[in-house]
């Protein structure tokens, strides 16, 4: 008796401890399952973010194709003194942003319009000095800056209460109400894409780019070779990422870079994808009598009087250009509108097109005006 006692004593313990473990196994499944649960939870509220991020660049694209105009209905009324701090006042880009902030003034004359910019655009202290003095003179009703350190100046501007609209290049910083400009990867990308299409009517059948940038870590800069790269991949030629000359967005320094390219690549390179277009006719003229780059696109970027006339000349061969008037203009326009009471977009396009020996001459007739020639 007692030994049946024993075995039905152990074969309840036994049945006991398999439905302990059976138990056991269907938590750990179960928690398994909630575990895959979240995780795939959370991939779907990371893809969801990345949604929304491309959802942003499309609309802020859409904005960028919009031909109508933000500003249309704004008043411009009262008596204001804009600061307009720019990135440098010393080269022909530059005079053009100059040329439209003046020429706010001239059709608006209860504004006053003051500009100013550093020596260059590797002189950050001059712009960090001219930035600091500014805001802290109680002159100015408005400030329109176009930041050679976009973080830097982010941390000046802070806690700042007068309207700010960046330009040229933007600064990510909730003081700045408006960025007026290009979107610059965009508009790179478009050049990238005829780069490749003009260098195949050249006949170059292995179509290489390498880029002779700007400053290294420029916002405008770096913005330029994604959009380069972008382009001129996607049109089915490559685009030599390691190969990138940093130029400090000079022309002597891009004679430098088109040296070494030629050095490194004696057969020829199809597409040289420049900053700026002082770098590209610079790049150019530096390539000039070399065989093998007798064919190479010489791609600038700005679109400025000097580069029509390289391009209609033969020296450089096209140039993505911005309108550097309209981003004066319509800087110094955003800045007394919000001064008025307007609500300002986060981005108002100042156009871009592509200029070719087709449309040069146009465009030079434009710019001619801009300065009263």
């Amino acid at each position: 008796m007692f030994k049946k006692a024993l075995v039905v004593l152990m074969a309840a313990s036994a049945l006991s401890f398999a439905l302990t473990g059976c138990d056991k196994t269907e938590t750990k499944t179960e928690n398994a399952g909630t575990e895959a649960k979240s995780e795939e939870a959370k991939s779907g509220e990371a893809k969801s973010e990345e949604a929304k991020e491309e959802k942003k660049e499309e609309k802020a694209e859409a904005k960028s194709d919009s031909s109508e105009d933000p500003l249309a209905g704004a008043s411009f009324e009262g008596d204001y003194k804009i600061d307009v701090i720019l990135k440098t006042t010393s080269s022909e880009y530059w005079s053009y942003v100059v040329a439209g902030a003046k020429a706010f003034e001239k059709d608006h004359p209860n504004v006053k319009v003051e500009v100013k910019g550093a020596s260059s655009e590797t002189a950050y202290d001059e712009q960090q000095n001219m930035i600091e003095t500014d805001l802290n003179s109680g002159s100015y009703d408005g400030y329109v800056i176009a930041p050679l350190q976009a973080d830097l100046v982010k941390t000046l501007i802070a806690g700042q209460t007068k309207p700010i609209v960046a330009v040229d290049t933007n600064i990510d910083a909730k003081e700045v109400l408006s960025f007026v400009g290009t979107s610059n990867d965009t508009a790179a990308k478009e050049g990238g894409k005829a780069a490749v299409e003009e260098a195949k009517k050249r006949g170059w059948t292995e179509i290489k780019a390498i880029s002779i940038s700007g400053v290294q870590g420029d916002g405008t800069a770096t913005a330029r070779l994604k959009g380069y790269q972008e382009g001129i991949n996607e049109a089915g030629g490559e685009f030599l990422e390691k190969e990138i000359q940093y130029a400090d967005a000079v022309a002597d320094k891009a004679v430098t870079s088109m040296e070494a390219i030629m050095q490194n690549h004696p057969e020829g390179i199809a597409i040289i994808a420049c900053n700026n277009d002082d770098m590209a006719i610079a790049a150019a003229r530096a390539a000039k009598g070399n065989e093998a780059y007798k064919n190479t696109i010489f791609m600038g970027f700005d679109g400025i009087k000097s580069a029509c006339e390289a391009i209609l000349d033969g020296t450089e061969s096209m140039s993505v250009a911005q309108e550097a008037y309209d981003m004066g203009y319509k800087s110094v326009a955003a800045t007394v509108a919000k001064l008025n009471g307007t609500e300002l977009p986060e981005f108002i396009n100042s156009g871009v097109s592509i200029i070719t020996k087709d449309n040069a001459q146009k465009r030079l007739d434009d710019l001619n005006s801009y300065l009263g020639k």
